[in-house]
C-alpha cells in the first residue's frame, strides 16, 4: 500500500503514493507556458470560462494549481494558488497569489490539478459555494497504469466519474454539471464538472 496504486472498486478511485519531491519547478511552469499558447490551450481555457459563467457568472474565483497561469489571465476577477515556486512567484508578481488554506473562497477552480493535491477534501473544503474541475477519468482501476495520465511522480488520486461525483457528495457537494467538452476538443479521458455546496 505504500509503494503501489491502490484501487477501490466499490469507491471508484484510488491513491498512488507519490513521492514528497515533486517535479514543480521553472521548467514545469515554462512547458505549460508552451501548451497554453496553442489553439487547443486556448479553446480548453475559453470552454473553462463558459462552464463557470453557466453556472456562477462573473464572481471571484481562485484557481487553485494554475498551471502557466493563463486562466488566472484569461478571466477577470481571478486569483490563484500553487505550490511551484515558479507559479507563486509569477502570480505574486501580478498581484493575483492567494492563499487557499488561509481562508474561504466563493468558488475555487481545480483545472488539472485536484489529483495532485495530497488533501483534496481539505481544498475543496476552503469553497463556499462551487468548485469546477477538469480531471482524467478511468472505467477501472487496471486502466490507470495504461493510461497517459498515470504519472506516479504527480498524480496521487485517480476517480472513476461516478467516484468521483461520489467523492464531491461527501464532502458536501452536489453534481450541477459534468461534460466531456475537454476530451472532445482532443484531450484523452477528461471530465469537466460544477459543484455547489449543498451542506
Amino acid at each position: 500500500m505504500k509503494k503501489g496504486l491502490v484501487w477501490l472498486p466499490e469507491l471508484g478511485m484510488g491513491r498512488y503514493p507519490v513521492p514528497k519531491n515533486r517535479p514543480y519547478d521553472e521548467g514545469y511552469f515554462a512547458r505549460y507556458r508552451k501548451l497554453a499558447d496553442t489553439q487547443l490551450g486556448r479553446e480548453l481555457t475559453a470552454a473553462r470560462i463558459r462552464l463557470i459563467g453557466r453556472h456562477y457568472g462573473s464572481g471571484p474565483v481562485l484557481d487553485v494549481g494554475i498551471g502557466a497561469g493563463q486562466f488566472v489571465e484569461a478571466r477577470p476577477n481571478t486569483q490563484g494558488y500553487d505550490v511551484n515556486p515558479a507559479g507563486v512567484e509569477w502570480l505574486q508578481h501580478r498581484g493575483l497569489w492567494a492563499d487557499l488554506y488561509a481562508d474561504r473562497y466563493p468558488a475555487l477552480a481545480f483545472w488539472d490539478s485536484l489529483e495532485h493535491i495530497d488533501r483534496p477534501d481539505i481544498a475543496v473544503g476552503k469553497a463556499e459555494k462551487w468548485v469546477f474541475v477538469s480531471v482524467p477519468l478511468f472505467e477501472t482501476g487496471d486502466d490507470i497504469p495504461r493510461s497517459k495520465h498515470f504519472r506516479p511522480d504527480e498524480h496521487i488520486w485517480y476517480w472513476t466519474r461516478n467516484g468521483l461525483v461520489n467523492w464531491f457528495k461527501e464532502q458536501g457537494f452536489a453534481l450541477a454539471e459534468g461534460n466531456d467538452v475537454e476530451s472532445q476538443l482532443g484531450r484523452e479521458g477528461i471530465g469537466s464538472y460544477a459543484f455547489f455546496r449543498v451542506k
